[in-house]
Formats: structure tokens, C-alpha cells, sequence
């Protein structure tokens, strides 16, 4: 009896150790932009995923730049982010496959409805260049994402030093937290529209500068490459690469709206 207790204990241990290698093995880390988190869109497009190849993504979102960092690291086996100037560096430097695009949206200029500065229009460099002005008060992500990008080259362009301006702020932090500083001040904030869009503590906000072509916001998504970091689970992370830009996975980006109105593009393989 005693023997055959010992070889069940073993084949239960077996089998234990089995189970867990396979969970293991189906899922993988991406490490992504805090849009593409706060905006509501992994929670709706991740389960399709899963229901379609059976694998766990754990998010883990950042700004852009530590996202890449992050990677590099070899703490992620994907990427998903949005600073396409960042992420061909990413893939140059040796860190990531093939870089490639999943889906766009755009960047909003958010500012009290009074809008002191008179920002107002589809001009984002003009606006910026009132907000520095009128000593506006600004809040700035300041924490190398994609927006902390955007926003930095639109100050450039209005040859600006946006931290000379006596209202900028920056908080180092992602979007939505950004964001509701932003609504407790009464402050100027660029924001990706997915985000917005999701975000509830509105207060006095108001989108007051859309349109302009150089608001465009563009998201790709790369797999870890392995000859960096062995442990990279390069197969399962090319499993969402293919998946997220297919047309199933770009139906699932389009689908994901918010009161009727879409955050996300699709536009893989263009």
C-alpha cells in the first residue's frame, strides 16, 4: 500500500508540474503604452485573443520609452506601443523582429471650456504657442511615452521651450492620472482621444484642438527578438503579432467604441 501511495503522490506531483509548464507556456508579458490600457481597449480586445489561441497576456503598462526599456530588458515578449521614431530604433538596435502597424487615432489638445489661452481650432503648434503666452497652466506627462514624444516635437515646431513657460508642469505620470490633474487645475493637457474618450472625471475639460494632421497618432507592435533574451516566447508572441493584424483582430479594434464613437483605427499592413 505504501508503494502504491508513493507512486500516486509522484504521478500527481507529475502531473501538477505538467499543468503548470503548460500555463506557463500559454501565456506571455507585453509591455504596452498607458493609452492602450486606460482607454478601455486591451479589456475588450484580449479576450478575443485568448477565446481564439488560448493564451494569457499579462499588460504591463507604461509610457512608450519605458515599454521599449522594459523589452530590452527582456522583461516582455511583445510590444505594443506608439512612437514609430522609438520603435524602428528598437527593431535597428537588434531588440525587436519586424516592426508593424496595428491602428491609429489621434492626439487632442483638452483645456478648460472657457479656454483662457484661445486655443481653440485645428492649429496644435498655434495653440501650444498661446498656451506659452498667456502663461497657461500645462500638464505634461513627462515620462518618455508616445504622448511625451508628440508633445515635445509639437513645442519644437512652435520653437518653444515648453519648460520655460510659467505653467508647465510635468507630472511623470500616465495618461489618466495626467488627465485628472489636468481637471483639478483647470489646466491645458495633450491626450490621446482613446483615453479621453474613457475618462469620466471630466470636471470643466473640453477638447479644443483637433484635427490637424500632425495629430496623428500611430501604434505598432513588434515581438522580443530571442537572440537578445533566450527566454523570449517568441512563438506565442508572434501568435498575437499575426492575430492583432488579421482581419479578426482588426474587426475586434474597430468594434471597440464608446457611446458610439470609435478610439481605435485599424490599419495593418499599410
Amino acid at each position: 500500500m505504501k508503494i502504491r501511495s508513493v507512486f500516486r503522490r509522484a504521478v500527481l506531483l507529475a502531473a501538477l508540474s505538467s499543468i503548470a509548464a503548460w500555463s506557463q507556456a500559454q501565456s506571455i508579458v507585453m509591455s504596452s503604452t498607458t493609452s492602450t490600457e486606460q482607454s478601455g481597449l486591451f479589456a475588450h480586445l484580449l479576450p478575443a485573443f485568448k477565446k481564439a489561441s488560448g493564451i494569457d497576456i499579462k499588460v504591463v503598462a507604461l509610457g512608450t520609452g519605458q515599454a521599449l526599456d522594459m523589452a530590452r530588458r527582456g522583461d516582455a515578449d511583445v510590444v505594443f506601443v506608439h512612437d514609430q521614431v522609438a520603435e524602428e530604433k528598437f527593431v535597428a538596435d537588434g531588440f525587436g523582429l519586424k516592426r508593424q502597424a496595428v491602428m491609429y487615432n489621434d492626439f487632442v489638445l483638452i483645456g478648460p471650456k472657457a479656454d483662457p489661452a484661445g486655443t481653440k481650432g485645428k492649429d496644435i503648434v498655434s495653440a501650444l504657442g498661446k498656451v506659452s503666452a498667456s502663461n497657461a497652466a500645462f500638464v505634461s506627462r513627462g515620462d518618455k511615452s508616445g504622448t511625451h514624444a508628440a508633445e515635445l516635437r509639437y513645442w519644437k515646431l512652435a520653437n518653444l521651450d515648453a519648460a520655460k513657460g510659467g505653467g508647465y508642469r510635468e507630472c511623470g505620470c500616465g495618461m489618466g492620472p495626467a488627465l485628472n490633474i489636468a481637471a483639478s487645475q483647470g489646466a491645458y493637457v495633450l491626450a490621446d482621444r482613446g483615453t479621453w474618450l474613457n475618462f469620466k472625471n471630466r470636471a470643466d475639460l473640453a477638447v479644443l484642438v483637433e484635427g490637424d494632421q500632425r495629430l496623428f497618432n500611430q501604434y505598432g507592435v513588434m515581438v522580443v527578438n530571442p537572440a537578445k533574451h533566450a527566454h523570449v516566447k517568441q512563438a506565442d508572441a508572434q501568435k498575437f503579432v499575426d492575430w492583432v493584424t488579421s482581419p479578426a483582430g482588426q474587426a475586434h479594434i474597430a468594434d471597440y467604441k464608446i457611446g458610439g464613437e470609435q478610439l481605435f483605427f485599424p490599419n495593418a499592413g499599410k
